[in-house]
């Protein structure tokens, strides 16, 4: 039987129903905080996310401290209920060990909302790692990873249904690299999806799948995310999405010229869209996958924020103003995920 493996234990793959591949429930970016250069800002910087400061926070997100990351169970519970009471029923929580993956928490969140949640496996970026990551063996990691689907994570026995987010910078960290070659020894090992997150250069992708199949993996159920800050020409999209990988659309509500990781503005909805339309129509419909990527408080309902139902309550109606169809919101939003995530148990 094709399964979907959740926090709580295996579903039925047909149970998905409306899933986002790409969220954090629970997530500590502080690694990342950057002091701001004008001393002008410092207390904005260590003050915490309020209506006064919103504004300045949204085009400085990882200038403030309280706003990198999601601490607070029972907010996170108040606010991914939103996504359930619009229709959704499957969470994918990718935050890797280094940033804050809390098992516990998760199974926590789920038996609150009735939400199935699929939590992740492996490590984030280079910056990230922890101190004895450089020290490890790539068979270790790939052996961490597998046991976290198979058997469980420590003593938890919470499992884990995806492999990722990987972390990948431009150009690849050779810890990266490490860690990319370990996972995709995993997803040969459990048969499981992996989930990447590139480097923002349009070669990172294509340098990712080439490591992912070398050390044995399956790029056919590999999910190459953050796409809509990665490729910004329909040309260069379609020739990446021609190698076969799911092509993910997870930054639906970030639309900002104020991107802090790269010299570029943040298409917006409208863009996000487009491109789906323009994949759809090169016949790439089952290979399509949407999330938001939430990880900062800013993106939260009650700090001003979309949230989880963004999509559901935003974008798609504005995917329908725009031709896509209902049997292509079905594949995108239920079947394409099925697909995915689901794998023999």
């Amino acid at each position: 039987m094709a399964i979907i493996r959740t926090v709580k234990g295996d579903i039925d793959s047909e149970e998905v129903g409306i899933t986002l591949c790409h969220e954090h429930l629970r997530i500590e970016l502080k690694k990342i905080f950057q002091e701001p250069e004008d001393r002008k800002n410092f207390e904005k910087a260590y003050s915490h996310v309020t209506l006064e400061n919103l504004g300045w926070v949204r085009a400085n997100y990882v200038n403030n401290l309280d706003n990198l990351g999601l601490y607070e169970e029972q907010l996170v519970v108040d606010e991914v209920s939103l996504f359930k009471e619009a229709g959704g029923s499957t969470l994918v929580e990718v935050t890797p060990v280094d940033i804050g993956r809390n098992p516990d928490s998760l199974l926590r969140i789920a038996d609150a909302t009735g939400l199935n949640i699929v939590m992740g496996s492996g490590y984030y970026v280079f910056g990230t790692h922890p101190a004895d990551l450089k020290l490890r063996s790539e068979e270790s990691l790939a052996e961490e990873m597998t046991n976290d689907i198979v058997q469980g994570v420590g003593d938890t026995g919470i499992k884990s249904g995806i492999i990722g987010e990987i972390g990948c910078s431009w150009p690849l960290h050779e810890d990266e690299r490490k860690v990319l070659s370990a996972a995709a020894r995993a997803q040969k090992e459990t048969n499981c999806a992996l989930t990447i997150h590139p480097g923002r250069d349009p070669q990172a992708p294509f340098e990712i799948l080439e490591v992912i199949d070398k050390a044995g993996g399956d790029t056919a159920r590999t999910i190459m995310g953050h796409l809509d800050r990665t490729y910004h020409d329909l040309d260069s999209l379609l020739d990446f999405a021609r190698l076969g990988s799911y092509l993910e659309f997870d930054m639906f509500g970030l639309e900002s010229a104020y991107y802090p990781f790269g010299d570029m503005d943040m298409p917006n909805d409208g863009t996000r869209i487009d491109n789906l339309v323009n994949l759809i129509s090169e016949g790439f419909l089952d290979r399509l996958l949407v999330s938001h990527d939430i990880a900062f408080k800013h993106a939260l309902v009650k700090y001003g924020g979309f949230g989880y139902a963004h999509i559901l309550q935003n974008a798609v109606p504005k995917m329908r103003s725009k031709g896509v169809t209902e049997i292509q919101l079905e594949a995108i939003l239920k079947e394409n995920p099925r697909q995915a995530l689901a794998f023999e148990s």
